[in-house]
């Protein structure tokens, strides 16, 4: 169906469906979510958020129940999560993962910073939780977290173990009704804000079948949490976890011992494509930030749009931007069709490396096209250059792109051997 224009319209610097074309994918609901979401960044997160940067301070979490009480999620949008919001913040047959993508875009739309960051986290901790959690741990965080009331963030990374989690070292010991927890994690978003974290730990021997999980009070004696400074500006924020002796209360125990790695990896497709909703639309954004200065800024006795290299630039980045946001889309209609997150994990990382790398494309560009304006953090370059630092947070969080093109290399081969004994068996 052809939709009604919302937006810029100035070619490519909004959504293919917001300028007037056709699209097989929304309907009248995508369409009122849609402004939903624009109104909402408009009035509660664009006028702020650079106040919130500059002072160093995290964005305030009052946002979460402000966005709840206009139907829009504080913890994503997976189905065992829906369940659970409020029936009337919900629009009638719910929302789908078609809506999620909006969502991420358009909170994308005001640039990096890291806004209602810790939305798109809660919506990757907590799955582990609804899926193989107990009542009583449920009972402990879900509706507290779905309500915006509190947060929950996932702690799986450490100072030795990024992308390699079957090898993470911090280690929780049986001792009667606890579970005696010590280590390190880094590169937890979040964590400052987090009441509760989904905190892998090692009961077993190596491998991904001594991993498992607790849901961990932040406020247990023992934790402790720094946020870090990162190369990029955020009003969110990552940080460094301390675990010193915590004691946590062994029905805490998210699932069975030795399962969490498989409770992970239910979960670890979606936070791709979250990551990639968002790159999407700073990509979007390095490529309208460029059209339009092109036509304000003249070089050589001629407007930069008049040089036939500057319009390469234009329509090159405007290609790959096209391209991945259809990719978007593509994922995300599978999730809205019920294909399990665990039958994704190809697709999610090749859409993820083509996010990080679209994103470092249009970074570059742009800043050549701004020239030296792209290098200070004032003037006409300063979303340019704010965005160029946010590239290496797209392109390492949740699965390096050489760990995922492995991924999804090693996929490809085993389906293909499988296919070729499938094939020998019948002869």
């Amino acid at each position: 169906m052809a939709l009604q224009p919302f937006g810029d319209q100035t070619p490519g610097c909004e959504p293919y469906w917001y300028q007037g074309y056709h699209s097989a994918y929304y309907g009248p609901s995508h369409v009122a979510f849609r402004k939903k979401c624009r109104d909402f960044v408009e009035e509660e997160v664009r006028p702020y958020l650079e106040g919130w940067i500059s002072g160093g301070v995290s964005y305030p979490l009052e946002l979460h129940g402000k966005a709840l009480a206009r139907g829009l999620p504080t913890a994503g949008l997976q189905k065992d999560v829906q369940r659970r919001y409020p029936a009337e913040v919900l629009p009638e047959g719910g929302l789908d993962a078609l809506h999620e993508l909006i969502y991420l875009d358009e909170l994308a739309a005001v640039g990096p910073g890291g806004a209602l960051g810790q939305c798109g986290i809660n919506s990757m901790a907590l799955p582990p939780v609804l899926f193989a959690g107990t009542a009583e741990v449920q009972r402990q965080v879900v509706d507290e977290v779905i309500s915006g009331r509190k947060n929950i963030s996932l702690a799986i990374s450490e100072p030795t173990a990024g992308s390699d989690v079957a090898n993470i070292g911090t280690s929780a010991a049986r001792e009667g009704d606890v579970y005696v927890v010590n280590g390190q994690k880094k590169w937890i978003t979040g964590g400052h804000m987090a009441d509760f974290f989904t905190l892998a730990v090692r009961t077993g021997a190596r491998g991904a079948s001594g991993v498992s999980l607790l849901l961990v009070d932040a406020k247990l004696p023992g934790v402790h949490v720094r946020k870090m400074p990162m190369q990029f500006d955020t009003c969110h924020g990552t940080t460094f976890l301390t675990l010193d002796d915590v004691k946590v209360p062994a029905q805490n125990l998210i699932g069975q011992e030795g399962q969490g790695f498989m409770y992970l990896l239910h979960n670890f497709n979606h936070e791709r494509f979250v990551i990639s909703a968002s790159t999407c639309r700073f990509a979007r954004l390095c490529y309208s930030e460029s059209l339009k200065y092109s036509l304000r800024r003249k070089t050589f006795g001629k407007a930069l749009h008049e040089h036939q290299m500057i319009r390469w630039k234009l329509s090159e980045m405007l290609r790959q931007v096209e391209a991945l946001h259809d990719f978007n889309e593509r994922v995300a209609y599978q999730y809205k069709c019920g294909v399990p997150d665990a039958k994704l994990g190809a697709q999610c990382g090749l859409l993820k490396v083509m996010a990080s790398k679209t994103f470092e494309f249009c970074a570059r560009e742009a800043a050549q096209v701004f020239g030296g304006s792209a290098l200070v953090r004032e003037g006409p370059g300063k979303m340019v250059e704010r965005l160029y630092r946010e590239v290496r947070a797209s392109a390492i969080p949740g699965g390096s792109e050489e760990v995922l093109l492995d991924l999804a290399a090693r996929q490809a081969v085993g389906g293909a051997l499988a296919q070729l004994a499938q094939a020998k068996s019948k002869l």
